[in-house]
């Protein structure tokens, strides 16, 4: 049976050969190699979960808000092309220009809190990635494992020490 292993520890067992390095073998022989899947961690996790839910809660103020603004200019917007037959051109104009600077602002909002959002999530995914990668050593060092792989074309179940990560986490929210 073939064994296949991610494209990094490739990289990092090339680089150990073109460097010189022997490699090191547990005593008895038998390399232990563990595999972690971090999307099912970030998915899983209590403490992913929380941050999830911190999340929603500090935007879901702004992404009401901004829901109601966009109904509110499509609602204007409406009216607009209904009444746009019966308005003379300056009346016309003037509705169009005010529409495009509703518009604008709309967007330019939107796009602030797309910002905002995607800053606070990527730094509650740090933490969170931070904490695993810990408990990921903890775990690696207290069941004597020489290698653990975040990426793989394939693992075997029997390697998948995830559920132990989770379950770590879990426990030291």
């Amino acid at each position: 049976m073939k064994q296949f292993i991610s494209r990094g520890a490739a990289a990092a067992i090339l680089l150990g050969a073109a460097l010189g390095a022997t490699p090191v073998w547990a005593q008895d022989g038998a390399t232990r190699i563990g595999f972690v899947d971090t999307d099912r961690i970030l998915r899983e996790a209590e403490p992913a979960k929380a941050a999830q839910a911190k999340l929603e809660q500090e935007f879901s103020r702004r992404e009401k808000e901004l829901d109601e603004a966009g109904a509110q200019l499509k609602t204007a917007s409406d009216q607009f092309q209904r009444e746009s037959l019966t308005m003379n051109d300056t009346q016309r104009q003037a509705r169009q220009r005010q529409l495009m600077d509703q518009d604008r602002e709309f967007q330019r909002k939107r796009r602030e809190f797309q910002e905002d959002l995607n800053s606070r999530k990527q730094e509650e995914l740090q933490r969170i990635i931070d904490r695993a990668n810990r408990v990921v050593k903890q775990v690696a060092e207290a069941e004597k494992f020489d290698v653990i792989l975040q990426e793989a074309v394939y693992v075997n179940t029997r390697l998948d020490v995830t559920d132990k990560v989770i379950k770590a986490l879990n426990a030291n929210k």
